[in-house]
C-alpha cells in the first residue's frame, strides 16, 4: 500500500526555498486543496488554472482586499464587462503596435544603455541589483514623462507595493508600508495630473489624462491607481524574468550559445523562462457560483489560488516539464505574449496582462544590449543562484563575470536612435 504524502504548507520555509516538489505533490494527490494558512483553495493543474483565468464565473472580486488598499482604488484587474473593456481601451494603445515601437522603444533602449554603461568595463556585476530591478521602473517613469531624478523614489514605492501584494503571511508592517507607498505615489502624481490636463505633452501620463473612449475619461484616482498597478505588475514581471532568463541560459551553456549566435531566439528563451520559472507564481480568483474542478468543488465566494508555477510544469500539458528547453515544441513563441499563450504566466482570457508586449520589448532590448556589451559572460560564483520568494519569485542577485568586446561599440552607437 502506498502512503499518501502530506499536503504541503505553502507558507513554510521549505516551500519558499523550492516550491516545485510541493507543486508536484499537489498536482498528483491534491489537485484541489483547501489551504488553511491562506484560507484559499489551491489549483495546481494546468487545465484548472486555465479555466479559472478564462471562465467568467471566476471573478476578480478578491482584488478589493488584495490589491485596492495598495493601489488606492479600483484597477483594471478588478473590472469586468463594459467597464473593463472601456478602461482597457483607454490604456492599451501605449503598450502595443506603432505607439510602443515609435514612441517608447527609444525610451527603453536609452534606459538599458545607461544602466549598462554604469558597469561597462567592470570585471563582474550583479545583473539583478545593477540592471534588472532598475530597468523596468526607470522605463515606466520615463514613459510617463516624470522627473528622471525621481527614479530612486519610484523604485522605493515599487518595492513597497510589491511587498504588500506578496504579503501572504499578512505581516502588518509590510501591509502598512504598501498602503503608505500608494498614498505617497498618489500625492506625488495629483499636481502633475493637473498640469498635464492643462498642457498635455507626448508622454503616457498626458495620454491617460486626455484619451476618451465611448465618452469615458480616466479621473485622477483612475490614473494614480493605474500607475501604481503599472509599477507593480510591469516592474515585477520584467525585473524577475530578465534575471531568470540570464540565470537559466547561463545554467544551460549550449542554449546560451545558441541565443548569443541567433538573437531571434530571445523571444523563445523568454517564453520558456516564463513557463519554467514564472516571476508571478500565483494569482487569486473568486468564483461567483459553485464550480466543480479536478478533485472536487469550490463554493461560491471562496478564494481560489491559481498556482501558475505548478500549472506551467504540469506533466499533463508539457513534455519534460522540469527541463529548461528553449527549443521545446509544446510552447508556441508566436502566441506566447498574447491571450492565446500556451503558458499561464501572464494569465489568459479577458484579464491577460495588458503589458505583455511591453515586457517582451524590454526583455529583447535588455538581453540584446547585454549580449552586445559583454560577449564573455559566466557565473561569478560557484553555482547558479536559486530563486527566492513565494507569491513572486526570482533570483535576489545574479553575479556574473563580464568581458568587453566589439559589441560595445555597436551598443554605444545606437545612442542616436534615442
Amino acid at each position: 500500500m502506498t502512503t499518501l504524502p502530506q499536503p504541503p504548507d505553502i507558507l513554510s520555509p521549505e516551500f519558499a526555498a523550492d516550491p516545485y516538489p510541493a507543486y508536484r505533490i499537489l498536482r498528483e494527490h491534491y489537485p484541489l486543496f483547501h489551504d488553511k494558512g491562506t484560507d484559499s483553495y489551491l489549483l495546481s493543474r494546468y487545465e484548472d488554472v486555465a479555466r479559472a483565468f478564462r471562465e467568467p464565473v471566476f471573478t476578480t472580486d478578491n482584488y478589493e482586499w488584495q490589491l485596492e488598499p495598495a493601489h488606492g482604488g479600483r484597477t483594471l484587474p478588478q473590472m469586468s464587462g463594459r467597464e473593463h473593456a472601456v478602461r482597457r481601451s483607454l490604456v492599451a494603445p501605449a503598450f502595443r503596435g506603432r505607439e510602443l515601437r515609435e514612441k517608447f522603444l527609444p525610451v527603453i533602449e536609452r534606459n538599458a544603455r545607461e544602466l549598462i554603461d554604469a558597469f561597462r568595463g567592470d570585471a563582474d556585476a550583479d545583473l539583478v541589483g545593477q540592471f534588472a530591478t532598475r530597468f523596468p521602473i526607470n522605463v515606466i517613469v520615463d514613459m510617463l514623462g516624470l522627473d528622471r531624478a525621481d527614479h530612486d523614489r519610484f523604485h522605493g514605492w515599487y518595492a513597497s507595493v510589491v511587498g504588500f501584494l506578496s504579503n501572504l503571511a499578512q505581516d502588518p508592517e509590510t501591509a502598512a508600508a504598501g498602503r503608505r507607498a500608494g498614498e505617497e505615489l498618489a500625492a506625488y502624481l495629483r499636481p502633475i495630473l493637473a498640469e498635464r490636463r492643462a498642457a498635455p505633452g507626448d508622454d503616457l501620463l498626458s495620454g491617460l489624462c486626455t484619451t476618451e473612449v465611448e465618452g469615458t475619461r480616466m479621473n485622477d484616482q483612475d490614473i494614480t491607481s493605474f500607475v501604481s498597478l503599472l509599477l507593480a505588475a510591469g516592474g515585477e514581471t520584467t525585473d524577475k524574468a530578465l534575471a531568470a532568463l540570464f540565470r537559466n541560459l547561463l545554467a544551460h551553456p549550449d542554449q546560451f550559445a545558441a541565443v548569443r549566435a541567433d538573437r531571434s531566439l530571445i523571444p523563445a528563451a523568454f517564453a520558456e523562462t516564463l513557463r519554467y520559472t514564472p516571476p508571478v507564481q500565483m494569482i487569486m480568483r473568486q468564483p461567483a457560483a459553485e464550480v466543480t474542478l479536478s478533485g472536487g468543488t469550490v463554493p461560491a465566494g471562496a478564494t481560489v489560488t491559481c498556482l501558475i508555477g505548478s500549472a506551467n510544469r504540469d506533466e499533463r500539458r508539457y513534455a519534460r516539464p522540469a527541463a529548461f528547453d528553449i527549443f521545446r515544441t509544446d510552447l508556441t513563441t508566436a502566441t506566447a505574449f498574447s491571450a492565446a499563450a500556451d503558458h499561464v504566466a501572464f494569465a489568459l482570457g479577458r484579464h491577460f496582462c495588458v503589458g505583455a508586449l511591453l515586457a517582451r520589448t524590454e526583455i529583447e532590448v535588455g538581453a540584446n544590449q547585454l549580449l552586445d556589451a559583454f560577449p564573455a559572460m559566466g557565473f561569478a560564483e560557484d553555482a547558479a543562484p536559486a530563486d527566492e520568494g513565494v507569491f513572486t519569485r526570482g533570483p535576489a542577485r545574479l553575479r556574473v563575470r563580464l568581458g568587453p568586446g566589439e559589441g560595445a561599440a555597436r551598443t554605444a552607437g545606437a545612442a542616436g536612435t534615442a
